[in-house]
């Protein structure tokens, strides 16, 4: 039977790896700056979106070696990301993974070029290929990733509709995780097919990591989540469990994580790990 914890555990540890070889040592000119990438990027965490470019790349019968600088670039940009949200002027958060922010550690000058540093970073591990660099920046892009940041900053205060709360979180949070499985495919030679199948998975498993996220941000702690809760509520956020409900809401991300689940028929074993993760981010806890 496939074991999630070992497969997370033993690929994380083979990402950190060459995150620490890929990216600057803390020693290099100047220091301050890989001080504080490096802070957040090892901060913690199941690197669960480079090992989705892991895990598709072997699901299409590829080498996850040939995954790996794709792997490192997504959680370069995932990081950034996190470093930026959690700005005073974004989310104003003190806490990441149950440790201060990056702009608390180096303050927000800092915090900001090292997102900014992170998601260069990023395309430099990608440039082997033109339609890797593509990939990540339509995920990372204004109509990806900072579309939904976007959206997101614009629906506090105001009552979105179901439509605008799904089109936020396909974009804010879902065009990553997409990308991360899409740019495992093409490094693994998918076909055209199978790449399909694996657009299609991911978009359902980002929309279900977004939904049970809001639900969790109702309804658990901040020592359970390692940061901030009911921060949406506080700004007034639309949401899915304000629209839906909590179980509705529930019931929803089962949905996706079924179609998910039927995405990957014909795959045979090797996406074991797909399919394990797809359950985990409809059961995870924090």
């Amino acid at each position: 039977m496939f074991n999630l914890d070992q497969y997370l555990d033993r690929t994380g540890k083979r990402i950190n790896t060459a995150l620490d070889k890929l990216l600057p040592p803390e020693t290099v000119q100047p220091p301050t700056i890989h001080k504080a990438m490096r802070y957040s990027i090892f901060a913690g965490g199941k690197r669960i979106r480079p090992v989705l470019t892991l895990a598709a790349c072997e699901a299409v019968g590829g080498q996850s070696a040939a995954g790996m600088p794709l792997a490192c670039a997504v959680e370069c940009i995932h990081t950034y990301s996190l470093i930026h949200d959690d700005l005073p002027c974004m989310d104003d958060d003190d806490l990441r993974r149950g440790r201060p922010t990056n702009h608390k550690v180096f303050g927000e000058g800092i915090a900001v070029l090292a997102g900014d540093a992170l998601l260069t970073q990023a395309f430099l591990l990608a440039a082997k290929k033109a339609e890797y660099v593509k990939e990540l920046a339509a995920a990372a892009g204004s109509l990806g990733l900072i579309a939904g940041q976007v959206q997101d900053l614009e629906n506090e205060s105001r009552a979105a509709t179901l439509a605008e709360v799904k089109t936020t979180h396909r974009n804010k949070t879902g065009a990553l995780i997409n990308a991360s499985i899409r740019l495992g495919a093409m490094a693994g030679h998918a076909t055209p097919a199978q790449l399909k199948r694996l657009t299609r998975y991911g978009d359902d498993i980002g929309l279900a990591f977004q939904v049970i996220d809001d639900i969790l941000d109702a309804t658990s702690t901040k020592e359970i989540m390692g940061k901030s809760v009911r921060a949406d509520e506080k700004a007034e956020k639309s949401t899915f469990p304000k629209l839906l409900g909590i179980e509705k809401s529930r019931a929803y991300a089962a949905e996706l994580i079924a179609d998910a689940h039927k995405q990957l028929a014909g795959f045979g074993k090797k996406a074991e790990p797909l399919r394990a993760i797809a359950d985990f981010f409809l059961t995870r806890k924090h």
